[in-house]
């Protein structure tokens, strides 16, 4: 009966270990937050970066209070990128200079050499270095990558370019580089590398790309703004 008994116990060690193993496992991949944003011209979603978490729990944030809902896109530069998140954008009667305004406070800069300028990267905006050496992201201003290929010779040439100019601002031994991976990239997708080391990028396009070629293709006017209003109708948490 002993014998019995100890088997049952045995049993249900083993199974209550199994479980527990099996519950880990599924619970081990991170929680990553996506974002569904129907925008006049279709619906694109997003995944935000844990990587980023101080940009990540910003964005989260502002979706979920609907800032971005009726925010335009006021600057979109055809084989560049689409901007938005002026808040002054949602005035129909605003005349004025879009780009100049965002919603909350700068946040740091959390920039990763693994986090890049690829086709369809969500990454901050934010002031240039001559007023802003520290590279802190606007509150709320936003860009998605169109980019183009380039050839390795041209991204050679892009990394002396950005060590140029991050030695103008802060003097630093080190050298910028693209990772293979990078390279391989944006020579196969493309994207804007010459971004890279200074914006914050904290998320991507999963699904949608098509939508912000489509954008990206609007006829615009001076200061690169669209003709015709492309706004974000909706965002919401997804994930």
């Amino acid at each position: 009966m002993f014998r019995a008994f100890r088997n049952i116990i045995f049993g249900f060690t083993t199974l209550l270990f199994f479980s527990c193993s099996m519950f880990k496992s599924k619970n081990s991949v991170p929680y990553e937050t996506r974002v569904e944003m129907i925008t006049s011209e279709g619906t694109v979603t997003l995944k935000l970066y844990n990587e980023t978490p101080l940009h990540r729990d910003n964005f989260k944030k502002l979706v979920d209070n609907k800032f971005y809902d009726g925010i335009k896109f006021h600057r979109i530069i055809n084989g560049f990128m689409a901007q938005a998140g002026d808040p002054n954008s949602k005035k129909d009667d605003f005349k004025g200079q879009l780009g100049q305004n965002s919603e909350g406070e700068t946040i740091p800069a959390e920039t990763n050499p693994n986090l890049f300028h690829k086709k369809g990267a969500l990454a901050a905006a934010r002031m240039g270095d001559n007023v802003n050496p520290e590279k802190k992201s606007s509150g709320s201003q936003f860009y998605i990558v169109q980019g183009r290929k380039l050839s390795l010779k041209q991204l050679t040439q892009m990394e002396s370019s950005i060590n140029k100019k991050v030695k103008n601002y802060q003097p630093t031994e080190n050298n910028f580089q693209f990772s293979d991976t990078a390279k391989k990239v944006y020579q196969e997708i493309g994207g804007t590398p010459f971004l890279d080391n200074g914006y914050t990028v904290f998320g991507e396009v999963t699904q949608g790309i098509d939508i912000i070629d489509k954008i990206c293709s609007v006829k615009t006017a001076r200061g690169d703004r669209p003709i015709s209003a492309v706004t974000i109708l909706s965002a919401r948490i997804i994930k």
